[in-house]
């Protein structure tokens, strides 16, 4: 004999309360028509029964009630709402019977017989439970969302939806719910998928239609454009499968990523797609996501949408530098780690560096520093004794790579500096001029913005990083961190990306330092209507003047290149008060530089140092003046390669330690790119001239 236990999904359960027939009785009915079953035992959401595994019509009992459930209930997948559990039943004994009759004689004894409770009391008591259980995963389905960090227009439509949820039921108008789409205007790494499932299980705790426990899919539409006579893939097949094929009984969440369209959503292809959406609305809810835009841009979004189908947008801001703190604290609690406060400084540093090449995920960037700080940990505790659990300082600075200098003041960094002297006497200027103006007028403080014009390698990002910390020890800075970009991370890839996204790089530098190199690849020309350098210079000039006090903006890039910048562009050479010129660096300087960078890192013999001054002083005038030389660049580059030869000598030869020899130099120097007579050619952004 065998012992099957069939037990249906509460939820599932409450959803069919106004049948005829309760499941479980449907279940029982049917179980009673079959020969060699036995219904030993049941409830309101689950039937035990014994039968004979030997007997024809047993064969495949859980097929039967397979079968039973698809005939009874279409659309409710078996899988999701019943679960099977099956058992050898234990064969009678004399000595077991006897056992029994004892237990139940003294039971009888010692206690008076429960009252017995008719099966329509049985059912209503059923029925409380599973209603006080409905209430209890509302309210923490809403809790959930609430402790969410951002994500204010997200709580609200949560809130609402929580609010109206009875009076949907109350009214029996799901349908009305159901043919509701949503527009999503979300970063990439900013959460979207845990937002939809949260949203998924909000609508299922609150049993407004019969969600599927497994509620999200997500699709992108692919590129367009999109005609069938090329013979093309169709960028609508995946959704359009996704969006025709559910069925009402099982309602999923489906996320179409319309990034692609967005700026085309009135092309036929895409409003018959819309058209596809609106005709299936009542088995799926629809949600659109874009990318975190302008206001107005999606506004215009939602009404082409909104010609098909009945929209609300909600938008999901970047998080903020004190959020950002907020979920890397809850990330951190999970693995039981904390972060001392001077670490903060380092972490903010870490996550500027991820997003200094005009990329960031938010929280999925987040999650990876965090990962990167406990590991860092690990490595830290492997060689102590005593374990610790706090981040320090001294953890999280080894993840960053521009915080060497971090234990030297601003002017000491400055004078530590070879081949720069000239540039050293205008920074002391600049910095004399802030101070003073400062010192003036505190209420009123002059803009200090800058530019720096010169060729690659010249010192422009060293000297940026400087001027940054000494504002801050100064008091003029409150943070004084530095924040780097190249010209074109400020542009987006759609209409309306490219404000919030220059808004939010701003926003990040506030109290810092934002160097943006290459700066003159924000603008084209007033012919190229489709470049979205503009409306990030724009929004730009606007932080630059908003928070002048609070901001420096550090232009760099070649100085006709920058001259062409502010002569297209009044408004900002007007806002740029300082500017500090870069010339190439000479033979001799660069020799000094040389000689800086080994020495900090080997003991150098005087054959290294006479091979390095023949070197340079042997570089032709058409190298060290062409205008893409890379000046300190190059003699770094050489350098490390230099190292990289030693290295791999002193490894063949078994030695632990590395030294710098002739040699060495010799055969880096001789590589290509390093050759006298190897003028660099390169193709640059911005302008032809």
């Amino acid at each position: 004999m065998k012992i099957l236990t069939i037990e249906l999904e509460d939820r599932w359960i409450f959803a069919h309360r106004d049948d005829e027939e309760l499941p479980i009785a449907v279940l029982k009915a049917e179980l009673a028509k079959v020969k060699g079953v036995s219904v030993t035992s049941s409830s309101l959401t689950a039937v035990t029964l014994e039968y004979d595994e030997k007997s024809s019509d047993c064969a495949d009992i859980k097929g039967f009630v397979t079968r039973l459930f698809n005939e009874k209930y279409p659309g409710d997948p078996v899988e999701e709402i019943a679960s099977f559990e099956l058992s050898d039943a234990e064969a009678p004994t004399k000595e077991k019977d006897e056992a029994e009759k004892e237990v139940g004689a003294a039971e009888s004894e010692s206690e008076p017989p429960a009252p017995v409770q008719s099966p329509s009391e049985g059912v209503q008591a059923a029925l409380e439970k599973a209603e006080k259980e409905r209430k209890y995963r509302c309210a923490a389905a809403l809790e959930k969302i609430n402790g969410l960090v951002g994500a204010a227009e997200f709580k609200a439509l949560a809130k609402e939806v929580a609010e109206v949820a009875d009076e949907i039921k109350r009214t029996q108008t799901a349908d009305v719910f159901m043919n509701r789409c949503y527009l999503f205007s979300i970063g990439d790494g900013d959460g979207l998928s845990t937002y939809l499932d949260l949203f998924g299980k909000l609508i299922y705790a609150h049993d407004i239609c019969k969600m599927a426990s497994r509620p999200v899919n997500e699709v992108a539409l692919g590129p367009y454009p999109y005609r069938p006579e090329n013979q093309g893939p169709d960028p609508f097949s995946a959704a359009r499968t996704l969006v025709e094929g559910g069925v009402s009984s099982s309602v999923r969440i489906i996320c179409v990523d319309i990034c692609e369209w967005m700026n085309h959503t009135d092309d036929r292809y895409f409003k018959q797609f819309l058209r596809v959406v609106e005709k299936n609305y009542h088995t799926h809810i629809v949600v659109f996501r874009v990318p975190f835009v302008d206001k107005d841009v999606l506004a215009k979004i939602k009404y082409s949408l909104s010609d098909l189908l009945s929209i609300k947008t909600v938008s999901f801001p970047p998080l903020s530098r004190d959020e950002l703190k907020v979920c890397a604290e809850a990330e951190l609690k999970r693995y039981n780690f904390t972060v001392a406060n001077a670490a903060w400084k380092y972490f903010f540093t870490r996550i500027a560096e991820e997003k200094s090449d005009g990329k960031f995920y938010g929280m999925n960037t987040v999650k990876k520093v965090v990962r990167e700080l406990v590991y860092q940990k690990h490595v830290s505790n492997a060689h102590k004794t005593v374990k610790s659990s706090q981040i320090t300082a001294g953890d999280a600075k080894a993840l960053c790579y521009n915080a060497d200098g971090d234990s030297l003041s601003g002017m000491e960094m400055l004078n530590k500096l070879v081949g720069v002297e000239s540039i050293k006497k205008r920074v002391e200027e600049i910095i004399a001029q802030i101070e003073l103006a400062v010192k003036e007028d505190p209420k009123d403080r002059p803009c200090i913005h800058m530019r720096f014009v010169g060729n690659p390698g010249t010192g422009k990002t060293t000297i940026a990083r400087v001027i940054g910390k000494i504002l801050k020890e100064k008091g003029i800075l409150r943070i004084g961190a530095f924040f780097e970009y190249a010209g074109r991370d400020f542009c987006g890839r759609y209409v309306g990306e490219t404000a919030p996204k220059t808004s939010s790089i701003c926003r990040d530098a506030y109290g810092s330092v934002l160097f943006i190199d290459e700066a003159y690849s924000l603008y084209r020309s007033d012919r190229d209507s489709v470049d979205y350098g503009r409306e990030a210079l724009d929004t730009l000039i606007a932080e630059m003047e908003n928070h002048r006090t609070d901001l420096v903006v550090i232009m760099a890039g070649y100085t006709q290149d920058m001259n062409k910048l502010m002569e297209g562009n009044a408004g900002l050479a007007s806002r740029m008060p300082y500017t500090i010129e870069f010339p190439n660096f000479t033979r001799e300087q660069l020799y000094d530089i040389f000689v800086s960078m080994a020495s900090e890192k080997f003991k150098c013999d005087g054959d290294v140092l006479d091979s390095a001054r023949k070197f340079f002083d042997g570089l032709p005038d058409a190298l060290i003046s062409a205008k893409e030389f890379s000046n300190a660049r190059f003699v770094r580059n050489l350098f490390e390669r230099t190292w990289a030869k030693a290295a791999m000598r002193c490894q063949l030869a078994g030695k632990k330690n590395i030294s710098l020899i002739r040699e060495d130099f010799e055969q880096a120097s001789a590589d290509k790119e390093f050759a006298g007579n190897n003028i660099p050619k390169k193709t640059r952004i911005g302008f032809n001239i």
